[in-house]
């Protein structure tokens, strides 16, 4: 007997789309959810073995989405272009506010290989002996390692929704062995799900992980689509700099022309001109105090 072979690796020369059985099942049971999300998984790991993806990108807008549902888990009024203003237009000695810290924390997490230093870089209000005591709850299984976590903090700091998000995605990541923290679980999870315990909040972590991860993989997607655009008019930019301009772009959700190696008007120059080859997006719709991504 011989089988079909999967439309989703047909194409070497793109990235893999999600299996239709997984973004369409309808599943109930707590076996049968955590079968879906473990193939979301392992779908969304291959993808983070994929040159052609933008990594550091790729984190660092799930790192807003995430910081956007915190806020919103918060009841503050805060989404993405109020975020991105609270971190890129902050000025030297400037507080960021609770919506600011929030995005800075989870920035914070993506930017560096997992570790306990690099967790309490981006949570600085709480000791490295404590974040490691909490990681080291309930190893195990990567779904139940990570709900366990999230259940131990919440337990012990019930507002500590952050901390308790980006230590659980923590616990995920170094289960899966991924070498950095990936925001999964803050996009996805419902405000309720963080107040169940047990069996009730490793399945609501496991929903969670198919809907974000499938979620995850078409953002892998799209970015690594406009990024090869990115590349492919980056020789046609004169202006001196704009190499490491461009790798700022392929780094950063937003990017503010001040934060570019370039004097400010030559900066707004190479920014509009991006913007006229498709390569960047003007993300504010201002016309001052603009920012600009991929």
């Amino acid at each position: 007997m011989t089988f079909a072979r999967p439309d989703h690796i047909v194409d070497l020369d793109t990235l893999p789309r999600m299996p239709a059985w997984v973004t369409s099942a309808r599943a109930e049971t707590l076996e049968d959810v955590a079968f879906l999300s473990g193939s979301a998984l392992n779908h969304l790991h291959l993808m983070l073995g994929r040159a052609e993806v933008p990594q550091a990108l790729f984190r660092d807008r799930l790192a807003l989405r995430a910081a956007e549902a915190c806020i919103a888990f918060s009841g503050r009024p805060e989404r993405a272009g109020e975020l991105r203003d609270a971190v890129h237009l902050l000025r030297p000695g400037d507080l960021p506010g609770p919506a600011g810290e929030t995005s800075l924390a989870w920035r914070r997490a993506v930017e560096r290989p997992v570790s306990i230093k690099a967790l309490g870089r981006a949570l600085p209000s709480f000791d490295l002996r404590q974040i490691a005591a909490w990681l080291d709850v309930g190893k195990g299984a990567p779904v139940t390692w990570a709900a366990k976590v999230l259940e131990a903090v919440l337990h012990e700091v019930p507002r500590a929704d952050v901390v308790g998000l980006i230590l659980a995605d923590a616990a995920l990541a170094q289960a899966l062995g991924w070498d950095h923290l990936v925001p999964l679980l803050a996009p996805a999870l419902k405000r309720a799900d963080l107040r169940k315990h047990g069996e009730d909040l490793r399945l609501a972590c496991h929903r969670a992980l198919v809907s974000s991860a499938v979620e995850a993989v078409r953002l892998a997607a799209d970015l690594e689509r406009r990024t090869t655009h990115l590349k492919s008019v980056a020789p046609k930019l004169r202006a001196k700099g704009a190499g490491q301009a461009v790798e700022l772009f392929l780094t950063s959700d937003a990017v503010a022309p001040s934060a570019l190696p370039l004097p400010d008007r030559a900066a707004r120059r190479l920014c509009d001109r991006l913007v006229d080859l498709g390569a960047v997006r003007e993300l504010t719709g201002r016309d001052t105090f603009r920012l600009y991504g991929v």
